[in-house]
């Protein structure tokens, strides 16, 4: 099947090549994916197709990309896959940072999903094809404890438990600059941001409420560690929130952590992930309402991280 994409240009977006427009359109795509469509013909500005992805673009332009949309399958993989729990009826799995929840648009291998089939085999087919057994979702560059349900009546449970918001999620943070209060909550809505689909924001497009917990673990010069318990699960929720403050995540320059920073008196590059790890998840098993908690380390990287800024103080 095939669906028709429209959109018009901005002032801000006026004088950028045609496939970087495109990329900010479509974050699901990958520009090289965005390209071959160009070549193709699926393109067109006005009236005319384009076949030149470096073709630059006005504001007040219109453009329209046809894609093709089809259900993608998960396969099997044999990737390393760090199993806290399983039994039955569900797996809870410590992700990597850099891995992939399921496949998707220019994402077909490599990810989490890819793991558990080959690991753990069926999975439930409530989320479809391209994520079986995904009830909730990390961020890719973002680790920690995620739940994969084993079959259909697991996942509705799981599924009716995050919506009524009874899962209850801990995550580890180091972000920029000093956050005053010891405890606090963050009450943004969070919604897309016009300017880049491939961020939120806060009070950004068809905003939605979202509220964050927090408390300070650690002060250092520049930096605060928190655990932050999002009490809703909006796209980006934490690294939005603390963005919203001018406290940006550690690592996360999308949202306005600084590239490099300085570690013992040089400038360096930041870390190439986010500081953000979901350490801790609590939740009812699916059959038997039994209160299960489950707790993951900080990553050594992480670790390796904070002991070189305690080295700072």
């Amino acid at each position: 099947m095939t669906e028709t994409l429209e959109f018009v240009v901005s002032p801000a977006d006026a004088g950028r090549r045609l496939d970087i427009f495109l990329a900010r359109q479509l974050p699901d795509w990958s520009r090289s994916q965005l390209q071959r469509q160009i070549r193709s013909g699926a393109v067109t500005l006005g009236s005319q197709t384009v076949y030149k992805a470096g073709e630059e673009i006005r504001a007040g332009d219109r453009i329209t990309i046809r894609a093709a949309s089809r259900e993608l399958r998960a396969e099997a993989e044999d990737l390393p896959l760090s199993i806290v729990f399983e039994d039955d009826d569900l797996v809870v799995v410590n992700k990597p940072a850099g891995m992939v929840v399921h496949v998707g648009a220019g994402v077909k291998s490599g990810t989490l999903v890819n793991a558990l089939l080959h690991h753990i085999g069926k999975l439930s087919g409530a989320g479809g094809e391209h994520r079986p057994g995904i009830v909730h979702r990390l961020d890719k560059m973002t680790s920690g404890l995620l739940i994969a349900a084993k079959n259909d009546v697991a996942h509705r449970v799981l599924a009716e438990q995050f919506k009524g918001r009874e899962v209850h999620k801990t995550y580890s943070v180091l972000v920029h600059g000093r956050i005053a209060s010891a405890a606090g909550n963050i009450s943004n809505p969070v919604g897309r941001d016009p300017g880049r689909r491939i961020r939120m924001k806060a009070g950004g497009i068809r905003a939605r409420d979202a509220l964050t917990y927090y408390r300070v673990s650690q002060r250092f010069p520049h930096f605060t560690l928190l655990e932050a318990e999002p009490h809703t699960g909006r796209t980006h929720q934490i690294r939005v929130h603390f963005a919203s403050l001018g406290n940006p995540v550690v690592g996360d320059t999308l949202y306005g952590a600084p590239a490099k920073i300085t570690l013992g008196g040089q400038l360096q590059k930041t870390l190439n992930r986010n500081f953000l790890h979901a350490v801790a998840i609590e939740f009812h098993h699916p059959r038997n309402a039994k209160l299960i908690r489950l707790e993951a380390p900080l990553p050594n990287e992480l670790q390796e991280f904070l002991k070189a800024l305690e080295r700072e103080d």
